[in-house]
């Protein structure tokens, strides 16, 4: 049996209307960006096809519950796959578990979004490297007693978030956002959870009543280049004014839930984005449009 896909009936697929037409719309818009990451990092298609496989299979297992051992027939006729190739792929060993959050970056969060550790201009407080609160030693301790305080600073200088000053008893922030330039590994670490769960926030809410999780967007074209440098710098002060409200709250509410002893098996990601392009095509004549309000 011939699998191949003709040109023209591909044609015909993607040229579906409704809500069909839809769906292909936003998988494309979907899919170009992972393409372009794909080929970027030289990984070739038949990888990504395998691992397009794995997601289907794992769709298909959620869609009739648990692993479905059994299901391989139901599996098969949700995803198109064979049900050999069902078989072949539900046989493969467990993938890794998920990494865990780094100290370091979790230390560096906390730092930013402590009010205890910000001076009255709202600037981060310079830390003594030793010694009771506030000190780099006890906010480490804090986040984590598997790594030595001395290994979380030696990993924020290496990331370039903060530094030791010349008498080595006192630690500076050198930054106020952690965006990991030139560190691969956590850049494509970043993309995977906080893309991959946006993007799970915002199928979950199509699929359902549209309000299981907060996720909107505001969208506004007709700006220069010099306006936009102005929004970068009031969405950076936003995020940081979130940030500095959210943290301690829901610290807060994680110690709560421990002293009560409520199960702790829920997990939560909050995130703000910005992106900007070229306009497809020049505006002429038309009035600026107003920024417009655009949710699932």
């Amino acid at each position: 049996m011939d699998t191949r896909l003709h040109p023209t009936a591909l044609a015909s697929d993607l040229d579906a209307q409704g809500p069909l037409g839809e769906l292909h719309a936003a998988l494309r818009a979907v899919l170009l960006p992972l393409a372009r990451l794909a080929v970027a990092q030289g990984l070739p298609y038949a990888q990504a096809e395998a691992l397009l496989k794995l997601a289907f299979l794992e769709a298909g297992r959620e869609a009739h519950g648990g692993h479905a051992q059994r299901a391989v027939s139901r599996i098969s006729a949700a995803t198109g796959l064979s049900r050999r190739e069902v078989t072949r792929l539900l046989q493969r060993p467990e993938g890794d578990p998920p990494p865990r959050r780094s100290p370091a970056t979790e230390l560096f969060t906390r730092w930013l979004s402590d009010p205890a550790l910000r001076t009255p201009e709202g600037r981060p407080m310079a830390l003594p490297r030793q010694g009771p609160a506030p000190s780099f030693e006890s906010l480490a301790q804090a986040v984590t007693r598997d790594v030595h305080p001395r290994s979380l600073l030696e990993e924020l200088c290496r990331l370039g978030l903060a530094e030791l000053d010349a008498a080595g008893e006192t630690v500076h922030l050198l930054r106020e956002t952690y965006v990991p330039q030139g560190d691969l590994v956590r850049m494509l670490g970043f993309l995977g959870a906080n893309v991959g769960d946006h993007f799970s926030a915002a199928v979950a809410n199509v699929l359902t009543d549209g309000k299981r999780h907060f996720e909107q967007a505001l969208f506004a074209d007709e700006l220069s280049g010099e306006s936009l440098e102005q929004v970068r710098r009031l969405v950076t002060e936003q995020w940081q004014a979130l940030l500095t409200a959210l943290v301690p709250a829901i610290t807060r509410l994680i110690e709560e839930d421990r002293a009560a002893g409520r199960a702790q098996d829920q997990r939560l990601r909050i995130g703000l984005y910005t992106y900007t392009d070229a306009m497809p095509a020049a505006s002429g004549s038309n009035p600026p449009s107003p920024p417009s309000d655009q949710e699932n």
